[in-house]
């Protein structure tokens, strides 16, 4: 049995949780925050067997697609050395995914 914790951007966890619930997958949601835009993010955690780690994967790949975005100067600094005056777009979105195996799973 694998953990897969998947962090993704809230535009697409409405969509990632509909097809997960779509394709039987149970997952349980947690509000987080990135560090770097300090922009709203959601993360998965979903418990599935090895043999379905590949389609969960695959699930989160087909829904969490990368887009850019407009930074504003504030969220730039202390990130560089030298301070931007006006937005820069930088690149948002797709997924960061842990695989974790689990040793033991207890559902009470």
């Amino acid at each position: 049995m694998k953990l897969v914790v998947a962090v993704v951007q809230d535009k697409d966890s409405h969509a990632l949780a509909q097809a997960l619930i779509a394709k039987g997958y149970r997952a349980t949601k947690l509000a987080s925050t990135g560090g770097f835009l300090r922009s709203g993010n959601t993360t998965f955690l979903i418990g599935v067997d090895d043999a379905h780690v590949d389609a969960v994967l695959a699930l989160i790949e087909e829904t969490c697609r990368r887009r850019t975005q407009l930074a504003p100067p504030s969220a730039m600094s202390g990130e560089t050395e030298s301070f931007a005056p006006y937005p820069v777009e930088v690149p948002v979105g797709g997924a960061t995914v842990f695989v974790l195996p689990v040793d033991r799973f207890v559902h009470l």
